[in-house]
Order: C-alpha cells, then sequence, then structure tokens
C-alpha cells in the first residue's frame, strides 16, 4: 500500500499530517505489523523489519533530544538508513531538526500526529490487516443468523438466495449474495463480505435483481460478517447416507482455515430456512462448550452400560439404540 493512501485515507480519523519527506509519499507499507526501533536509535539497526510503519512515540523522540547533536545524528542515520517506508510520530512529539532533515534527503515520509502511541498502534494495525489482507472471492451466500456467520454454499439454482431472503424476511441479515469476499484475520478468522459491484444486491429467479438495503432498510444488511458455520446444500441423493445423529463434524477450509460444516440435503417440503436457524442456534450451543449430539449419544452409551450390568434390567428403547453402529456401541 502506498504511503499516498494510507495517508488519504487516515488523514483525518488520527490526525496526520505529514512534516518531511513529500517526495517519498510513492513507498509501500508491506507488512501489517508496525515497530517502534528504539533498539535501532541504540545502534542496532539490523532489527528493524522491511515495509513496516514505524512508530516513534515519546521514549524514542525523549531519547533522541537527550543525545548530543553528533550522536543524535548518528541515531537517526541508523533509523532511516534502512529506508523504511514511512515514519510516524506520535503525541505530537517536537521533531529533531536532524530527523527532519534525513527524512526529506531520503525521501522517507515523516508524518505526525496528536495521538498517543498505543492508540494509533491500535488503529494502524487495524487498517493495515484490512487492506494488505490477501482477499479471495468465493460464491455462495453469507447471513448474519442469531449473530452466526452462515454461509450457504452449493450448486446455482440449488436454494440459496431464496433461502437467504426467507431468512431477511424473518430479521436476519445479509452480508452479501453469490460473490463473497472472504479474508483471513490472524490467527483463524475469516471475514465475509459483499462484492463491491454488487453489494445489497441479489438475484431471485423470476424477479430478478433487487436490493435487500433499499427494500428491507439498513437493519437488513451487514457490510462485514465472521464466518462461524458454512451449510452446504445438495439435492437429495436416495443412494447417499446423511448424518442422522450429528456426532460426525463435517469441515470446510477457507484460505488454511477449517471451519464446521454441515450438508442439509434438498427436497419438496423441506423448510430449509427453518432447518439453517436451527443449525445456527446448535453452532451458537457447540460454541458455548455443548454438543446436543455427544450428549444424547453418551446418556444412550450410559444406558446400554447400565443395561449390561443389569443383565436386561434397565430397558432401553429400540428407536434409540438402532441409530448406533455395532462399532459405536462396543
Amino acid at each position: 500500500m502506498e504511503i499516498r493512501t494510507l495517508l488519504s485515507s487516515l488523514r483525518v480519523e488520527l490526525g496526520l499530517e505529514i512534516v518531511a519527506g513529500h517526495d517519498g509519499l510513492d513507498r509501500r507499507v508491506t507488512a501489517t505489523s508496525v515497530q517502534k526501533p528504539g533498539l535501532a536509535l541504540a545502534g542496532f539497526p539490523e532489527m528493524l523489519k522491511p515495509g513496516r510503519v514505524q512508530i516513534l512515540g515519546r521514549t524514542e523522540v525523549d531519547y533522541l533530544w537527550s543525545l548530543a547533536p553528533t550522536p543524535r545524528t548518528a541515531a537517526v542515520e541508523n533509523l532511516l538508513g534502512g529506508t523504511p517506508p514511512v515514519v510516524v510520530v506520535t503525541r505530537g512529539a517536537d521533531i529533531p531538526e536532524q530527523l527532519i532533515a534525513s527524512a526529506t534527503t531520503r525521501r522517507i515520509p515523516l508524518l505526525l500526529t496528536g495521538l498517543r502511541s498505543s492508540i494509533f498502534v491500535e488503529a494502524i494495525h487495524r487498517f493495515l490487516a484490512n487492506r494488505l489482507t490477501r482477499v479471495r472471492s468465493i460464491h455462495g451466500v453469507l447471513v448474519d443468523v442469531f449473530g452466526v456467520g452462515v454461509l450457504m454454499i452449493g450448486k446455482s439454482g440449488i436454494g440459496k438466495s431464496e433461502s437467504a431472503l426467507e431468512l431477511v424476511m424473518r430479521g436476519h441479515r445479509l452480508v452479501a449474495d453469490d460473490v463473497i469476499d472472504v479474508s483471513k484475520r490472524p490467527p483463524s478468522t475469516i471475514v465475509g463480505s459483499g462484492n463491491e459491484l454488487i453489494r445489497h444486491h441479489m438475484e431471485i429467479r423470476g424477479l430478478g435483481i433487487i436490493n435487500i438495503k433499499d427494500l428491507f432498510g439498513v437493519s437488513a444488511i451487514r457490510e462485514t460478517k465472521r464466518i462461524n458455520l458454512v451449510v452446504s446444500l445438495e439435492e437429495w441423493d436416495t443412494g447417499k447416507t446423511y448424518e442422522r445423529l450429528g456426532v460426525s463434524s463435517n469441515t470446510h477450509e477457507i484460505l488454511g482455515v477449517v471451519l464446521p460444516k454441515v450438508i442439509i440435503p434438498v427436497r419438496p417440503g423441506r423448510s430449509l430456512t427453518t432447518i439453517v436457524e436451527v443449525a445456527a442456534r446448535n453452532q451458537l450451543l457447540r460454541i458455548m462448550g455443548h454438543h446436543s449430539a455427544l450428549e444424547f449419544q453418551n446418556r444412550v452409551q450410559e444406558s446400554l452400560d447400565l443395561a449390561k450390568r443389569w443383565d436386561g434390567a434397565a430397558s432401553v428403547p429400540r428407536s434409540l439404540t438402532k441409530e448406533l453402529s455395532e462399532e459405536e456401541i462396543e
């Protein structure tokens, strides 16, 4: 990202002003992490990481002012000799003349903000993480259901958009339809957002393109949402065995992050919207540490164990045991 872009995006929000290095605004930041170069000022410039925003807080600036002019110049050269893309001085500190002169000569942008270092670091890190993170586009529908980011995938025409529309009419919120831009936020968070060209729009066969924001208001949409659950819709296959207990866990990988997935077979008469809502509620329970299917299986296993100990004295309904394979019972 060019410093010119960073400055124009954050000038007002972070109170940034450029003090020197106006000719170096084409330099690029390539790392999401920032650095406070105290060791470099003290004589260890090899500790500087390339491509990072260098931040001088009150401690670093006071250290520079504590030095005599010649050592101060040497400390500045240790910092700027590594040609960082930009140097930001926080808390509106009085900048030494040597730093301004060297930044001008080397064409390294020198910025000033009145914010404290901790506040500025948090804001700039969040901004860089959003701008520099790798983005991938996937096909599907992303909806916020009870606070759970549900990504519905499946072949075209399976009913993803129609299900999402009904979810919106039930009070849930659309994030993106058809094309979803997903990115990874360290360490393992996948965030989805609508493609800029078709954001807030949805295609419904028979109706065409509709604008969810205009039809239902701003409360029916979200700009971004973390993906917590993947729901795969597929046509019902009579020859395929689908999950009956919910003990087995399916997964779906996006940008190296493994997400939980449920497979929902589609056929006439099934309320996909209701199933998706229940899947979202169930995922909330799992996030809180409650696994309904495992708890049910454990209760059945306890009944079986009790029946064996008492030689069948404790009866177990056949309808509960027939779902468990012999391997699971053993």
